[in-house]
């Protein structure tokens, strides 16, 4: 479905993935923010400068480095993170201060972590963010739900008048369509996840993991009950599976507006956290 200001939200999203071939100059003077997604499947790294315009970014596949919020291969995440810095940096990108992103439900040490991980690939953690609130930034809303599928959650976050009123989480993600596949075809985890991401074998596949989509679909029902949201914004890796829109309006028959390219909007959103929370700047993060 389609919203009147999703087309400038597209734009946004649409400069950043160009951004990710690095073939721009940073713009002499400006400031640099990066955020960070560490997701099950991608890990993202994205930079905005003092205007909030996505100007570089890298995405590296993670290979299950982390699973379900927790960090289970610390080094290896820092070593993919470490990387993204470095090249940004040969490239002119002089990021510093930098934001991480983590499920909404990821409390304590396990939060803590994520900031740990900037602070090992030399960048200072000006902040943490849930991932629901983090894309709720790049999207520009104030109000409405945001729900973020990813290879190992699905995360949801409730705005009202710019306020965050509710963040929930629930294991269920891309992860759990690589296991439906397959258990049903007798292939390995890999395998099914290299078909299900292969829109060759995406149509073949529908019938398989909708029934994941409807049991996330009923997931955000429950959480949104007592909130009565207007809208979901659908966001994450995951739900650019075709027709995984259609399947959790019909289940929590609400609009469901879906970017051109949502695994890009988190970590999107995470740079501008960072922007907006780095000591003594600001970045205007919703021009």
């Amino acid at each position: 479905m389609k919203d009147a200001n999703m087309e400038a939200i597209n734009e946004r999203i649409r400069q950043f993935r160009d951004s990710l071939s690095l073939e721009n100059a940073p713009r002499p003077g400006s400031p640099l923010w990066a955020g960070v997604d560490l997701g099950t499947a991608n890990i993202v790294t994205a930079v905005v400068d003092r205007d909030g315009t996505p100007v570089a970014g890298m995405t590296t596949r993670s290979k299950s480095t982390v699973r379900d919020g927790l960090v289970f291969d610390y080094m290896g995440v820092m070593s993919i993170l470490k990387t993204h810095v470095q090249v940004l940096r040969s490239r002119g990108f002089d990021i510093r201060d930098a934001a991480a992103a983590y499920p909404p439900g990821t409390m304590g040490r396990n939060r803590q972590a994520f900031g740990h991980i900037l602070n090992g690939a030399d960048l200072e953690a000006v902040s943490l963010v849930d991932e629901p609130s983090a894309a709720a930034l790049a999207l520009g809303i104030d109000s409405g739900c945001v729900v973020d599928i990813g290879g190992g959650t699905t995360g949801i976050s409730i705005l009202e008048n710019g306020e965050v009123v509710y963040t929930g989480d629930e294991p269920t993600g891309g992860h759990h369509l690589d296991l439906v596949i397959a258990g049903s075809m007798g292939i390995s985890i890999e395998e099914a996840e290299a078909m299900k991401n292969n829109p060759a074998h995406q149509r073949m596949l529908a019938g398989m993991v909708m029934p994941v989509f409807e049991k996330m679909g009923a997931i955000v029902r429950e959480h949104t009950a007592s909130y009565k949201p207007k809208q979901i914004y659908l966001v994450g890796g995951t739900s650019s599976f075709p027709g995984a829109d259609e399947v959790i309006a019909k289940e929590t028959g609400l609009p469901v507006f879906l970017p051109d390219d949502p695994l890009l909007v988190t970590p999107l959103g995470t740079a501008l956290h960072a922007a907006l929370a780095a000591p003594g700047r600001k970045a205007a993060a919703n021009e």
